[in-house]
């Protein structure tokens, strides 16, 4: 199988990420695609927002919108610092024989060569699908020469430019603003009744 490895904060998971992760199971011909909800990503230090459980919680309505995705807990139930490399070593062991398509942004592989054990990550990961935004500065060639084997495992994503972010959807719910046409009906209703990002 190939398997699509979809992680972030999901705080909260919004409808631009649905339509990514439908956009990466189409163009990329994934089997299965896994939502990876992170603790504390090392290149964001600041905590997130909402509780470990209420993203857990959030991203499993996500995943029920497809029979093909599923919430993975690879970075959830252990300590962190959270390295891209170890969870996908962590999933290898799970999946063995299956492809791993680890999905980021143009922006992520740009920096990717700062990445911690990048080199290793390139050879352990099977692809690496990109979203491209029109900002994106990626020169696959020189990327090459810093990451051997990089040019050959990435695949594009193309996907409509979605202006919604977890960060403004959070500044709207603050400021008492309209946020529901931006997240699914229960995740909507979920942070409602929990009093989520009221402060």
């Amino acid at each position: 199988m190939k398997i699509g490895v979809f992680g972030g904060t999901f705080d909260p998971p919004h409808l631009g990420h649905l339509i990514l992760a439908g956009e990466a199971m189409d163009q990329l011909g994934l089997d299965r695609l896994l939502w990876i909800v992170t603790s504390t990503p090392p290149h964001k230090p600041r905590q997130p927002f909402a509780s470990g459980q209420d993203r857990l919680d959030m991203t499993c309505l996500m995943a029920e919108q497809d029979p093909n995705f599923a919430v993975s807990r690879v970075d959830f139930d252990r300590p962190g610092p959270h390295y891209t490399f170890d969870m996908l070593r962590l999933l290898q062991s799970e999946f063995p024989g299956d492809e791993l398509c680890f999905l980021m942004g143009g922006d992520s592989l740009h920096d990717l060569p700062g990445w911690y054990r990048s080199q290793e990550l390139v050879q352990i990961c099977g692809s690496f699908g990109v979203m491209r935004r029109p900002d994106d500065r990626v020169d696959l060639d020189v990327l090459e020469e810093i990451l051997p084997g990089i040019k050959r495992k990435v695949q594009f994503i193309h996907a409509p430019l979605i202006e919604i972010s977890s960060h403004d959807i959070r500044r709207r719910i603050k400021e008492n603003r309209m946020v529901r046409f931006y997240l699914l009906p229960a995740v909507y209703q979920l942070i409602k009744d929990r009093h989520l990002y009221i402060s």
